[in-house]
């Protein structure tokens, strides 16, 4: 699931990337913004889920995938769209425009 935050004062937004799923021990967030490096989400206890937070320039679109359990493939069921890859899947897409 994602949230978004914008600021009025700066051309950027907070992105939480958030994923559950009771099977999952590790999630790990894939995406263009920072050349496909993997970024360790944090397991929140409150949430039962994995979560991080990113800032990212405003009126952009980005890439992104999670890599579960480090086997594991999927996207994000909230994502605002999705674009074919190169690896017969679909990567799940975050606008940051307003």
């Amino acid at each position: 699931m994602l949230s978004k935050k914008f600021f009025k004062t700066k051309d950027e937004a907070e992105i939480t990337f958030d994923f559950a799923r009771e099977d999952v021990t590790s999630v790990e967030l894939y995406a263009d913004f920072n050349d496909w490096q993997p970024i360790a989400m944090k397991f929140v206890k409150s949430s039962n889920s994995f979560k991080t937070k990113v800032r990212l320039p405003k009126d952009s679109e980005y890439q992104f995938r999670y890599l579960l359990n480090g086997q594991e493939w999927e996207n994000d069921y909230k994502a605002d769209c999705y674009l074919a890859n190169d690896f017969g899947s679909d990567n799940s897409i975050v606008s940051t425009s307003v």
